[in-house]
Formats: structure tokens, C-alpha cells, sequence
């Protein structure tokens, strides 16, 4: 009688280095793209210098930037200088004020920031601070 050869079976393995792989692309992926996309919200600006500049220590509710290119935006949206006022009053609430905070780019002409002040100032805004970064 002839005996023929079963094969064995091969047990079933999970090989965990290509897990391991495709887990450490995916975190390097995430980590790349979070480092990439919040910068990226709202107008790139380049803050002038001063030595007095302090940390805000704050919740600021009203950040007003303004662009190289006449762009203007309300807490990262874009408004017209006509449009500003309103929009800050709207985030008014009855038991606190509203801090507005200037935030300019340093190539801004002095006369585009002052105009948005003279806009502030016009409409009750009494007092509004200008974003600056500490010198190094």
C-alpha cells in the first residue's frame, strides 16, 4: 500500500511589522498636516517687534487683522471696514465688553491702520490693543 504525503498545515501568523509601518505613517502623515494647516487660517501676517510687547494672558474676542493686500478680517473672516463695527457690537454681550486686539501685518501702511482705528473709535470702541511680538 502506498502512503502518500499529507501537507501540513501552516498555522495562520499576523506579521506585525508592516502594522507598525503603516501606523507610524499614519501618526507622521497627522503630525505633518496639523503642524501645516493651523498657521495656514486667516491672513499670514508678520507681526512687528517691540520690547514692550506683553504675553496675552486673555480670552480675546475680537481679533481684527489686516493684510498686506487691503484684506481685512474679524476673528478669520473677512469684512469690509464698514462691516467691522457691527460685527464686533454682535459679539457684545451685556456683562462684558468686547477686547478688540489689532493684529497688522508689519508692511501695512500706518494710514490703513489708522483708518480701522478711526472706524473703532467712531463706533464706541474706546480702547483696543495692538498685537506685537517680543524682540529676541
Amino acid at each position: 500500500m502506498r502512503h502518500w504525503q499529507v501537507p501540513k498545515k501552516a498555522k495562520a501568523r499576523i506579521e506585525i511589522i508592516p502594522m507598525i509601518d503603516v501606523m507610524m505613517f499614519l501618526l507622521v502623515f497627522f503630525v505633518l498636516i496639523s503642524i501645516n494647516v493651523i498657521p495656514a487660517l486667516g491672513v499670514k501676517t508678520v507681526l512687528p517687534s517691540s520690547e514692550q510687547a506683553q504675553d496675552i494672558k486673555s480670552v480675546v474676542n475680537a481679533l481684527v487683522t489686516l493684510g498686506k493686500n487691503d484684506e481685512l478680517q474679524l476673528n478669520g473672516k473677512t469684512v469690509t471696514i464698514e462691516q467691522l463695527a457691527p460685527s464686533i457690537h454682535a459679539l457684545e454681550r451685556p456683562d462684558n465688553k468686547v477686547a478688540v486686539i489689532v493684529n497688522s501685518d508689519k508692511g501695512v501702511e500706518v494710514q490703513r491702520l489708522i483708518d480701522v482705528m478711526d472706524a473703532l473709535k467712531g463706533n464706541g470702541f474706546a480702547s483696543f490693543s495692538i498685537a506685537s511680538k517680543k524682540k529676541s
